[in-house]
């Protein structure tokens, strides 16, 4: 029996379709924190420059944790989009059942009343 509620799976399309896209996004920067910022130790300077290890050091360790942070987002997201996938179905699976119920209920109006 229906409380009186009901949702709408448009709009949940709609989150799934965002959250699609926001993983196309986290992709993007994946790759990007990947290939794209690595730094060669020569371009903190020479060997003579003592601290152009360290630095490079420190640049790697930033790098990787970078990177951690993308895929663990990443991760969120996909959880959420494949909860929220399994969401709007069960809502769908059940609205289609409550099709069905109702248009299979017999018409208790139609028939008089068995007094």
């Amino acid at each position: 029996m229906s409380n009186g509620m009901r949702v709408d799976l448009s709009e949940l399309d709609n989150v799934i379709r965002k959250l699609n896209g926001l993983l196309s996004d986290m992709d993007k920067a994946n790759t990007k924190a990947k290939y794209e910022t690595d730094i060669p130790s020569t371009a903190f300077g020479s060997m003579k420059f003592l601290e152009s290890n360290e630095l490079h050091e420190a640049h790697q360790k930033q790098k990787t944790r970078i990177e951690n942070i993308i895929r663990d987002l990443h991760k969120l997201i996909d959880d959420f989009s494949t909860s929220t996938s399994k969401v709007r179905d069960k809502y769908s699976n059940q609205e289609q059942a409550n099709k069905q119920g109702v248009s299979a209920a017999p018409d208790s109006g139609s028939t008089g009343s068995a007094y």
